[in-house]
């Protein structure tokens, strides 16, 4: 379950917002072709295997689609499983934070600002799927969550 304190019944980050959850959620790196359907296929191998894609973030190079995959710690394994039997490539796999943020002008601006401050450089930034979330992939998590109250 990805709505973490702040949120209110409708998934809208309250104050104070920028908490992060305890239970950390997983990012999984996909390569797809890049041709039509593969994301529909994709989202359709998950949903059979009864996976909840909780965030996505996708891009296209040298060929090739890279789809980001927010994924609930619990489901990681199954999802591998039926896309590895699809023949889907998984390129990594990495915990990451999924942090509230208020959905307004300048909110990222100072959520990313209090993680510069702490040396954390973030390498991967993407939203959620419901509520205002922003899921944030770095190399050092304990800066990053030591940055964010």
């Amino acid at each position: 379950m990805l709505d973490g304190l702040g949120d209110d019944q409708f998934g809208r980050c309250r104050p104070p917002c920028g908490k992060i959850k305890d239970a950390m959620p997983t990012d999984l790196t996909v390569i797809l072709e890049h041709r039509p359907g593969e994301l529909a296929r994709l989202a359709e191998i998950t949903g059979e295997v009864g996976v909840s894609i909780r965030g996505l973030a996708g891009f296209i190079g040298e060929g090739r689609g890279v789809v980001h995959l927010l994924l609930d710690d619990n489901t990681v394994a199954l999802c591998r499983q039926a896309l590895e039997r699809a023949g889907i490539g998984i390129a990594d796999q990495r915990e990451v934070l999924v942090v509230g943020i208020e959905d307004r002008p300048g909110a990222l601006g100072e959520l990313t600002r209090r993680l510069a401050d702490a040396n954390v450089n973030v390498e991967l930034a993407y939203t959620t799927f419901g509520g205002v979330k922003v899921v944030i992939a770095t190399d050092d998590l304990i800066s990053a969550r030591a940055a964010l109250p």
